[in-house]
């Protein structure tokens, strides 16, 4: 009898929940939101699809086919009209990002990137925006002419011995090491040798796997964070790989630093973050906390390296499928150098004067954003209306940034690479803006990505110096790319040849 009792309890279970997912399903007041089928039952669906790395491309495709709203999962819609975008992603916006982000942190510990807290979060962003800020720029820039050298010298390495190589893991190995001299005041290594060092590289990938899975089922993170974090070939090892690092980066650092208030005066020019936060915290521990100075510090390695480089990689590619627009950013840079504006080591500065290479910048980053999965919000109290939809409360709904960036509505011939189409919205302030409405490769509002101005720093110190000085080849006329939550490229093969320079 008990034993009968016992088998029968599971069925019941699973019966139980079968019959509460077809009840939602039928008297759900957004039942009608149309979708794949089985979104109305289970997320299974969305989680195979993001097992297969390409959701950006179905995402879009999901909206051409059913609309503005779109069906995920049994409480998950993806929008893409711009009002809705405004209303959800706008500045002041009471949208918490959704339980998917939990996967991005450790479940006992709270991160800037992954904190739901909108209050907490602000708080956090105040303490540490000047950091990140334009201003804060020009102390940067040192650390990413060290990088952009040394990546010189590999270009010319590549060019002597006429061997192809992968630009995009080129890319990362500079990302990796400008985030490692603007944090930590040292270079991590990865351009001297082109390696993964201590499996930095893995494990940031590791995580943005794991994170990205399963975020779609949250409430089993705590239950499999422990066990799987001992196994340093799972996202959570990889998780605990990166939290260690940084922690002894920080200890060396603290260990090694000069004394902190005569590096504030004297050695300015030459602060590290760390050098920074220091500072901050010996002045105000309990507003600067130690846990504030690690956060930081794993933000900057976990998310400052594959962006940065997604992106080089992304403009890089483009102008190379584009030979007529590379040409033209070509002139542009030689004519800025014959007139002594653009230096041998292109400065910031010089790079922002030039309004082709902008155009170009922007659409490379419209066209191949680094991030490719819906940002998740969670609807707020009192319900909301998106879409001429109403949405209760607890709703789970997002935008994702390559959904916007091909709508040809606000761009049209989306799938065309057209810098001079930002070139000529500045004719027209009201398209010009309905385009930046939906722009957001760093996203948007106050979760705007908080190193933007420094991966922009390092995509202008490079790019222009790579178009004047380099020919590159690629060896494919397309590309594999692999989506986990990161949308990035594996196989961008080159070669490479010195160019003469035309400075006439």
């Amino acid at each position: 009898m008990h034993l009968s009792i016992l088998l029968l309890a599971p069925a019941l279970f699973f019966l139980f929940h079968v019959l509460l997912r077809l009840g939602r399903a039928t008297f759900s007041s957004l039942k009608d939101v149309p979708g794949p089928f089985w979104t109305r039952f289970t997320s299974l669906w969305y989680f195979n699809r993001l097992r297969h790395g390409s959701f950006e491309h179905e995402n879009i495709r999901l909206h051409q086919q059913y609309g503005p709203i779109v069906r995920i999962a049994p409480n998950q819609y993806s929008i893409s009209d711009i009002s809705a975008i405004k209303t959800v992603y706008g500045t002041g916006s009471q949208f918490a990002k959704s339980a998917w982000y939990d996967g991005w942190k450790h479940p006992a510990q709270w991160t800037v990137f992954a904190d739901r807290n909108i209050k907490r979060h602000s708080d956090t962003r105040k303490r540490f925006t000047s950091l990140y800020s334009m201003s804060s720029l020009v102390h940067y820039e040192p650390f990413v002419n060290d990088c952009a050298e040394i990546f010189n010298r590999r270009l010319i390495e590549f060019t002597e011995n006429k061997k192809s190589f992968n630009l995009g893991h080129w890319f990362q190995c500079y990302a990796f090491d400008v985030i490692g001299n603007i944090t930590f005041g040292e270079r991590f290594g990865f351009l001297d040798r082109g390696e993964d060092i201590d499996g930095a590289m893995a494990a940031v990938h590791k995580v943005m796997m794991y994170s990205t899975m399963i975020g779609v089922y949250p409430e089993w993170h705590p239950r499999l964070f422990g066990l799987l974090s001992k196994f340093k070939w799972s996202g959570a090892g990889g998780r605990a790989y990166i939290s260690k690092f940084v922690q002894e980066k920080i200890r060396l650092h603290e260990a090694e630093s000069k004394d902190t208030e005569k590096g504030e005066s004297e050695h300015i020019q030459t602060q590290d973050f760390v050098d920074k936060l220091l500072i901050a915290r010996n002045k105000n521990p309990e507003k600067v906390t130690d846990y504030h100075l690690f956060i930081m510090g794993q933000s900057n390695v976990t998310a400052g390296s594959d962006t940065t480089a997604i992106s080089l990689s992304s403009i890089m590619w483009h102008l190379l499928q584009n030979i007529e627009t590379l040409h033209k950013l070509r002139a542009e840079i030689d004519d800025f150098t014959a007139k002594g504006l653009c230096s041998e080591n292109v400065t910031f500065k010089e790079s922002q004067e030039m309004p082709y290479f902008q155009a170009v910048m922007k659409e490379a980053l419209r066209m191949h954003s680094a991030t490719g999965l819906p940002m998740w919000r969670e609807v707020p109290e009192g319900g909301a209306e998106i879409s001429g939809r109403y949405f209760p409360a607890g709703t789970i709904i997002g935008a994702n940034t390559w959904v916007a960036h091909y709508d040809d509505r606000v761009f049209p011939e989306a799938r065309s690479f057209r810098p001079e189409r930002w070139l000529e919205a500045e004719s027209y302030p009201e398209k010009l803006k309905e385009m930046n409405q939906m722009y957001m490769p760093f996203g948007l509002g106050s979760r705007t990505c908080l190193g933007k101005h420094i991966s922009i720093l390092e995509m202008s110190k490079l790019i222009p110096r790579l178009v004047r000085d380099y020919d590159f080849t690629p060896l494919r006329s397309d590309w594999k790319t692999e989506n986990y939550w990161f949308v990035k490229p594996m196989d961008f093969d080159v070669h490479v040849q010195k160019r003469a320079k035309s400075t006439q």
